[in-house]
């Protein structure tokens, strides 16, 4: 899915001006917008429609972005794309937290921002071939951790652990690697068929909460190392 051809697409934004800009632009690339200004009002739209995809301001009457984004993250699973002012890192790295997929910095770049809207899309609509299926359906086993990529389930202990996509998504390239180091650059090409841009923090933040859920001690990781300068990588083995 190239482009998600007719993917339907929630812009919360209050300032019309940029919000027409932004549903003109993103029209011509097959999306269908649909545009809420107010974030009490966006939190009932989303839960209702449940958009292929949201993108999301943070300054909003009703609610704020980070309101809405918490407000719905448990019942709706589609990607949540926060626009941010370039300044509030507090801000981007909460609405991580919280459980935003990625955000673009404002002033918003159009050409950035459809990628990263295309990005998100592909990743959470794949199309796979039957041979690709196959392959992605393999289940990797490290010591007592079990992702099986199949119904994209991971285990430790025979205990199931609770990710969101872009973590899972994470692990997997990762554990697919295994004993390889992977810089931000490559993960980003692979996940989201862009270039890392030297700021987003989105790939740490999602390793650190990937590290707790997979009781891996931030301090001293056995199972997700930090190569400095150079990476991550997935250890193929915690076990001395």
């Amino acid at each position: 899915m190239v482009n998600s051809p007719m993917a339907n697409i929630l812009l919360v934004e209050d300032d019309e001006d940029l919000a027409t800009l932004t549903q003109d632009y993103l029209a011509n690339y097959g999306y269908n917008i649909n545009v809420e200004g107010n974030g009490a009002t966006a939190i009932e739209r989303i839960l209702e429609e449940k958009p292929d995809l949201v993108i999301l301001d943070l300054m909003l009457p009703g609610a704020d972005g980070i309101e809405v984004c918490r407000s719905i993250r448990d019942k709706f699973h589609n990607p949540i794309l926060m626009l941010t002012a370039r300044t509030d890192q507090i801000d981007q790295i909460l609405g991580l937290e919280i459980g935003a997929d990625d955000y673009v910095c404002k002033p918003v770049e159009p050409r950035l921002l459809a990628a990263r809207v295309k990005a998100l899309l592909r990743r959470s609509q794949p199309e796979t071939s039957p041979a690709e299926i196959l392959t992605n359906s393999e289940a990797l086993t490290f010591d007592d951790l079990v992702i099986d990529n199949g119904s994209r389930r991971v285990t430790l202990a025979d205990k199931e652990v609770e990710l969101t996509t872009p973590e899972y998504d994470l692990l997997w390239l990762l554990a697919q690697n295994a004993g390889t180091v992977l810089s931000r650059q490559e993960i980003f090409e692979s996940l989201r068929g862009i270039s890392y841009d030297g700021q987003n923090r989105a790939i740490d933040i999602n390793i650190s909460h990937i590290r707790s859920k997979l009781n891996d001690d931030p301090n001293s990781p056995q199972r997700i190392k930090t190569v400095r300068n150079k990476g991550y990588m997935f250890a193929k083995s915690i076990r001395s």
